[in-house]
């Protein structure tokens, strides 16, 4: 006997408009949500900052010759804002250079270590010794070794950023998931197609904790290089004001430092998020 049904119309073989395959992200409501945290958040704990700063200093609890009020480190900043800005570029680019070749080094030295044991255990208590080293006191013998101007700074900066970089490309190398290890050998690849498709891309995220500890580091690098062999940038500026009594427009070019720091740490932030988007959907659900 034949089984006979009633053919359905094509309209309802076709998918609904909300079961088909979506073409790309398309906006929820929760991003609204999240954009605002983004931007109100910091702007709310700014302002408790600066609250508590106020209350401080309106209370005297600190010596207004050591940390004036607020509107005193604003004033400072609008009598002389050219200047300073100028100083906050030259310790900008000095961050960014330092940074860079630290990073560059860092990442070079740390696929050194994962790659060869023999090398691990040759250069390992020497790179813990050079870090253990204070770097304050480093300063004057780069000065005579190399003299005044960028290179000992760049150097400072180098010497601060360069161990959390190395660490951490070294442990994101050797701490590939087994199940990925155990993938790749499966398929018979060669170490090269390993490196390339498994362990680098699981060492990233290991690898940007490295660069986001030495980014505020390559920051206190430059100010203290400026301190020692500064002939400008916003150590130089705090250096010079502070021996004279200045201390508002010294705090000025602190507060500069601070919000270099900020900026340069978000846009690494960001840099991170967009080549690793995988990374907080895997890992975390905030």
């Amino acid at each position: 006997m034949t089984d006979v049904r009633p053919r359905q119309p094509e309209a309802a073989l076709a998918p609904a408009p909300s079961q088909a395959a979506p073409r790309g992200r398309r906006w929820r409501p929760g991003d609204l949500r999240s954009v605002a945290s983004a931007a109100l958040l910091p702007a709310a704990g700014l302002l408790i900052a600066l609250a508590l700063w106020w209350l401080v200093a309106q209370l005297e609890l600190i010596h207004p010759a050591a940390l004036p009020p607020p509107a005193d480190v604003l004033a400072a900043f609008a009598e002389r804002p050219e200047r300073l800005l100028a100083h906050t570029r030259d310790t900008t680019g000095e961050i960014l250079v330092g940074f860079l070749l630290s990073a560059v080094a860092g990442v070079l030295l740390g696929l050194a270590l994962a790659a060869s044991r023999t090398v691990e255990r040759m250069f390992t208590p020497l790179l813990v010794a050079i870090n253990a080293v204070p770097k304050i006191t480093l300063g004057p013998l780069l000065v005579v070794a190399l003299g005044w101007g960028q290179k000992p700074i760049l150097t400072m900066v180098f010497l601060l950023c360069f161990f959390p970089i190395v660490l951490s490309t070294a442990t994101g190398l050797t701490t590939t998931p087994a199940e990925l290890a155990e993938l790749v050998r499966s398929y018979n690849a060669s170490r090269w197609q390993t490196f390339r498709k498994v362990r680098f891309p699981a060492a990233l995220p290991q690898i940007f904790v490295g660069l986001k500890v030495a980014m505020p580091l390559a920051a206190i690098g430059a100010v203290i290089g400026e301190f020692q062999a500064g002939e400008g940038g916003l150590g130089y500026v705090i250096q010079q004001y502070a021996g004279i009594g200045d201390t508002a427009t010294a705090w000025a070019a602190i507060m500069l430092v601070a919000l270099v720091s900020i900026l340069l740490y978000s846009a690494l932030v960001l840099i991170e998020r967009r080549s690793l988007p995988w990374l907080r959907e895997t890992t975390s659900s905030r």
